[in-house]
């Protein structure tokens, strides 16, 4: 007799959330299918919430600690660090390509092959050879790129430097623009 008074206790609200939760499915497919019927057909996607790191978020942050990290290791006479440093900073540059596939009109993948091929091999012989000499040439030459890369796309101001072995960084902000 209990279990049947809870069962005719129990039966209404069960029913009511039942009820309650097929409206809220209902209305909802309703509301996304009017946004979309009201949008038409060629309504372009809406814009992905992703973040997408600028060029210069992605320079800081995984390009120039890179940059700097090879020629430490080289400093260090820890080859095997180099090797692993060039290839990460490789990585990161075909990344950068990936992410900004264009800049200023310009296919940003090839800019960056067609500035970084020469000295990237150049670095990875004077590597596997652990020449020191070359390596110092191959690291100038790619830093040497990388500042002919901001020039090209009109930001000179920075400038990237073969480090010392005092500074923190290897980054330089040119002093030819004064506010």
């Amino acid at each position: 007799m209990i279990l049947a008074e809870a069962a005719r206790i129990l039966r209404p609200s069960v029913m009511g959330a039942a009820i309650a939760i097929a409206t809220a499915a209902v209305l909802a497919t309703g509301l996304v299918t009017s946004r979309s019927v009201a949008a038409g057909p060629d309504a372009a996607p809406s814009p992905s919430t992703e973040y997408l790191p600028s060029i210069s978020d992605l320079m800081i942050a995984t390009i120039q600690p890179r940059h700097e990290r090879l020629w430490r290791a080289e400093q260090d006479g820890n080859w095997d660090f180099a090797a692993y440093e060039l290839g990460t900073l490789h990585g990161a540059f075909n990344r950068l390509g990936q992410a900004h596939p264009t800049e200023h009109d310009i296919s940003f993948p090839d800019m960056i092959a067609s500035v970084t091929e020469q000295p990237f091999t150049a670095l990875k012989s004077a590597i596997q050879s652990k020449d020191t000499t070359a390596f110092t040439k191959a690291y100038a030459d790619l830093t040497d790129a990388c500042n002919s890369c901001h020039q090209a796309l009109n930001h000179g101001v920075v400038e990237i430097r073969v480090p010392n072995r005092t500074s923190t960084s290897d980054l330089g902000a040119n002093s030819t623009s004064r506010n």
